[in-house]
């Protein structure tokens, strides 16, 4: 695996802290709506962002070297 800085370990945490803060501002909207379908569709981009929220993390937590 290619070894990442310390500044490319920082990006990838922000990334998490964004992915996570869009999945909940979502959330949050899908539960304030009346419209069925609309709060689905919501429902389905909050959980393509924890998704990727996993991915990342999955990846931050395989970058064990920092050069």
């Amino acid at each position: 695996m290619t070894q990442l800085t310390t500044k490319e370990l920082a990006f990838i945490e922000d990334e998490i802290r964004a992915e996570e803060i869009t999945a909940k501002a979502i959330n949050w909207c899908a539960t304030q709506c009346q419209d069925q379908q609309l709060r689905n569709s919501l429902e389905q981009m909050a959980e393509r962002h924890q998704l990727k929220i996993g991915d990342l993390s999955r990846y931050f937590n395989q970058t064990n070297s920092i050069h």
